[in-house]
């Protein structure tokens, strides 16, 4: 893997019902980096899949037309598979997002000067300018799970706060696992672990892939120099309730396999009852 030049890096995005988004995000590659990229965009069985089509092919990029919706990890193993064998980076990002000058460039040069890292993940910006917790630590029993429980409904508890006290996102440093909305890829790693874990339909497949990448020996680096910004998940804004059961499931199921032992059923079934408790709760107040 060259340590400068970006022609073995590739970028790989999903639509669902997003192509008015697709158009800022190549635009964006364009300006971001001195080099072409090859990108390739899996779409999910979109309604507006001729309007992409049109967009990727003013901007050089190629279309896997998946026919059913396989979710955001299944898209993007899909498009990884058919990526040419000289790509050994691989730009994973939602389409709703922009990305910075250089920002790829600087997210790459983190990626070969350490062999140990898998994964690389830049500063995320929301689109008012706010920095999104993009690198954070795994959630725990004694920690995430508190926050995950709770941060809805008792916004100040202490799990929460010492959960958002560990993401400094001024430093460049490894962390337990990158934001899914974009960062780069080394291919050997991510092939090595089969990539996403497809039964997460949506959520929770980045906190997976960043928790094996740890367990199978790789880092996930943090580069707070490399900057994106990201609008937002435009296309489940119409499926809200339906993405609420999503992102609870795919939690259960991320800590029903971290913590798989079986003298730990009854911290299952408190895990379980929890969050669909959360969920009945969330769902209810959005109303």
């Amino acid at each position: 893997m060259s340590p400068s030049a970006l022609g073995s890096t590739a970028v790989v995005t999903v639509t669902y019902n997003s192509s008015r988004h697709l158009a800022p995000f190549l635009d964006s590659l364009v300006a971001s980096e001195a080099e072409k990229l090859f990108v390739v965009i899996a779409d999910n069985m979109s309604k507006d899949l001729d309007t992409t089509r049109a967009i990727a092919a003013q901007h050089g990029a190629t279309v896997i037309e998946l026919g059913e919706n396989r979710g955001y990890g299944g898209a993007i193993n899909a498009a990884v598979k058919t990526l040419p064998a000289h790509i050994d980076a691989v730009l994973i990002s939602n389409p709703d997002v922009a990305v910075h000058e250089q920002a790829i460039t600087r997210l790459h040069s983190a990626l070969v000067a350490d062999d140990r890292v898998g994964a690389t993940g830049p500063t995320v910006l929301n689109s008012d300018g706010t920095v999104y917790p993009s690198a954070r630590t795994l959630p725990s029993l004694r920690y995430g799970v508190g926050h995950a429980l709770f941060s809805k409904v008792w916004p100040s508890n202490p799990w929460t706060r010492r959960y958002w006290a560990d993401n400094d996102m001024s430093s460049t440093r490894d962390v337990g696992w990158l934001s899914g909305s974009c960062l780069l890829v080394r291919r050997s790693a991510f092939e090595q672990l089969g990539g996403f874990d497809e039964e997460y339909f949506m959520y929770f497949e980045d906190v997976d892939l960043g928790y094996r990448l740890g367990k199978a020996g790789w880092l996930n680096r943090f580069v707070p120099d490399a900057a994106v910004t990201h609008t937002g998940a435009h296309s489940t804004n119409t499926e809200s309730a339906r993405m609420l059961r999503a992102h609870h499931d795919s939690a259960y199921r991320y800590l029903q396999k971290k913590y798989s032992g079986p003298w730990l059923a009854p911290v299952r079934l408190l895990l379980r009852t929890g969050l669909t408790l959360r969920s009945w709760y969330v769902g209810r107040s959005s109303r």
